[in-house]
């Protein structure tokens, strides 16, 4: 029978973060403002002249608008949006997508690339040949095209860096724990390929090389070759890695974005993967971490 020990360690405590005004939590039928002057945004409804908070969440206010920021709350897509999300449903030219918003995204036939990337109007046989693209259960990668009236999304993958994704594995975190960057496509240094997903949906796999990307998402859209390939125990060990990271820093609230990624996956090399899953050790991780971006 063995035996884990960990010998305390001694840690730098962090400054004090001092906010230019605290902040305002409020819940559910909280009476946020009595001022019929200010604008009613998105967690907040009237009744009886009061604005009144409708989620558990923290007040913002932008000059005369006031809204509530959820804790945990669905994915509210926004245009141009990254997304990686699963078919659930193959229809009437157009898929139906899980992008863990209230309502089921929809992916249109018109608003993918047809093998060979040629542009043209979409026929009976491409409707017919659906399948062969996109099928229940295939993940894939989008972007946020519009938003119907009803608040679901319609999405498009028509550049060739979306797509069906393949030979690697999926991490659902909370969607407010992805920082919106200019890009969420990212080729990591450590050998491995994230796409942070708006939505919350982190996509991490083998290294994907600049020149084979329009050939490899060819390949899965014609199926010319469905033989999955063999990835090595190094990449293995890579995605598994970063996998117990992202779980590390979405657990103790530290925003996803390539640079805290990193600074966890550097300061993990020192731990098995499998060590990586204690909450002493993701405490730990996430403590330097956080030390790190505030410098």
């Amino acid at each position: 029978m063995s035996v884990d020990i960990r010998l305390p360690s001694k840690r730098r405590t962090l400054p004090r973060q001092v906010d230019s005004e605290p902040k305002h939590i409020v819940s559910p039928g909280d009476v946020i403002s009595e001022d019929l002057g200010y604008m009613r945004g998105h967690g907040t409804f009237v009744q009886d002249d009061k604005l009144i908070a409708s989620v558990s969440g923290i007040v913002e206010r932008v000059n005369k608008l006031i809204c509530v920021r959820p804790f945990n709350t669905r994915y509210n897509g926004e245009i141009g949006d990254v997304v990686v999300g699963r078919i659930t449903e193959v229809g009437q030219k157009r898929w139906k997508v899980e992008t863990f918003s209230r309502l089921d995204s929809v992916l249109l036939l018109s608003s993918v690339n047809l093998p060979g990337g040629e542009l043209r109007r979409r026929s009976s046989k491409d409707e017919l040949m659906m399948r062969e693209y996109f099928t229940e259960g295939d993940l894939i990668s989008a972007e946020v095209q519009s938003i119907f009236a009803d608040g679901s999304l319609s999405l498009h993958a028509r550049s060739l860096k979306y797509g069906k994704l393949r030979q690697g594995t999926l991490v659902q975190v909370p969607p407010t724990m992805v920082k919106r960057c200019k890009t969420h496509f990212h080729n990591l240094q450590c050998g491995a390929t994230v796409i942070m997903g708006n939505n919350g949906s982190v996509w991490i796999s083998p290294l994907v090389k600049e020149q084979s990307v329009a050939t490899d998402v060819q390949e899965d859209q014609t199926l010319i070759d469905n033989t999955p390939q063999r990835i090595s125990p190094t990449d293995r060990e890579t995605i598994s890695r970063l996998r117990n990271c992202v779980l590390a820093l979405a657990e103790h609230s530290i925003l996803l974005f390539d640079t805290s990624l990193m600074y966890a996956y550097e300061e993990s090399i020192k731990y098995s993967v499998k060590d990586l899953l204690k909450p002493e050790v993701k405490e730990e991780i996430a403590n330097i971490v956080r030390q790190q971006l505030y410098q």
